[in-house]
């Protein structure tokens, strides 16, 4: 307990906070995401982690808050997150806890079992969710749905996926076209969301997968919470579920995880309704990772091992995807190689 507020008192003058920024940016260590840069500081309380935004990112999915705000509301009720020890707003990053251990995609990558415990870790997780007040989070836009409305709050989602196809739709519309997507990919999954029951909102993660958890001593701890939201708890689950690449068995378990973690009214009709988000997370993968990786490949920056990661990644995705729409398309991985490569989007 000393070490942390030896911690916080040297993160809080703002001259030993913009020396860990440009000691951050000297860095060659950096973890990447999507949306931002991580970058690990030791100080003389130990490590931390400065998180700076990619200010070119491709903005692919919903954000409602800044993620400062989530953090902050978390500390009451999330055991397992990191604390946030300083916010910048020019130049901006955050200052939030270095956790010890292994990203779970490292200790158990795609198609590979998880550890006992991060199943029932993920389930303790969905329960402190569901205790997190909504006057303790940052406001909502003002035009956010009102509570329960499961179809306005799904309308959101598509519409964002629905806005990225458009937006690359012009650089994009040949290899779109080559791989088989339909003139209207959201079609199938617009037509399924006025039959979503009402289920009380709560405080959703919405990216749980093996990249955002780190497992140390038999503990998961959930990172990256900038993607968080207030709304329909059986969307947390699609989304952990489409992203995990779990066996059937986990599959299971984890579904009993998220049951026992939630009360009665949050789990009406979620048989249905998870079959309903997963249809429109597996159209959404499809077409924001068709264009995020054909960028990457057209860049060069990738190893030949990670280029071909990424080919055998999107034909899994479009092959699900194809399932959704019912096109009959065959999805095979030279062809959709030789697509990529032969740059089709130019």
């Amino acid at each position: 307990m000393r070490a942390e507020h030896q911690q916080t008192a040297l993160l809080q003058g703002s001259g030993a906070r913009q020396q860990l920024y440009e000691v951050a940016l000297a860095s060659a260590a950096r973890m990447a995401g999507f949306y931002h840069q991580n970058m690990r500081v030791q100080t003389s309380a130990g490590p931390v982690v400065v998180r700076v935004p990619i200010t070119a990112a491709d903005r692919m999915d919903l954000v409602i808050w800044p993620e400062d705000g989530i953090l902050h509301s978390l500390d009451a009720y999330v055991t397992q997150a990191p604390r946030l020890r300083g916010v910048s707003a020019e130049p901006a990053y955050l200052l939030i806890d270095w956790i010890d251990g292994d990203l779970l995609d490292e200790r158990a990558p795609e198609g590979s079992r998880v550890p006992a415990h991060v199943i029932m870790d993920i389930g303790e997780l969905f329960v402190q969710l569901g205790k997190v007040p909504l006057r303790q989070l940052p406001p909502l836009p003002s035009d956010w749905p009102a509570d329960s409305e499961t179809p306005a709050f799904a309308r959101r989602l598509s519409d964002i996926t629905a806005g990225v196809h458009a937006r690359f739709s012009g650089e994009f519309d040949g290899l779109f076209k080559a791989l088989g997507f339909p003139a209207d990919p959201l079609e199938p999954v617009l037509e399924r969301w006025a039959s979503l029951s009402p289920r009380p909102f709560r405080l959703l993660h919405t990216d749980i997968h093996r990249k955002n958890m780190i497992v140390d001593a038999g503990a998961t701890y959930f990172l990256d919470w900038e993607l968080a939201l207030w709304g329909d708890p059986v969307y947390d689950l699609a989304v952990h579920l489409h992203k995990m690449a779990y066996q059937p068995d986990e599959i299971e378990a984890a579904q009993a995880a998220w049951r026992a973690a939630v009360p009665a009214e949050a789990a009406v009709g979620w048989q249905t309704d998870l079959a309903t988000y997963l249809a429109h997370e597996r159209v959404k993968s499809a077409v924001v990772d068709t264009v995020r990786y054909a960028k990457l490949l057209a860049a060069g920056t990738e190893s030949p091992a990670a280029e071909a990661a990424l080919i055998d990644k999107l034909v899994a995705k479009l092959k699900a995807a194809h399932a959704v729409w019912r096109t009959g398309h065959p999805v095979d991985r030279a062809p959709v190689e030789s697509l990529l490569r032969a740059k089709v989007f130019d």
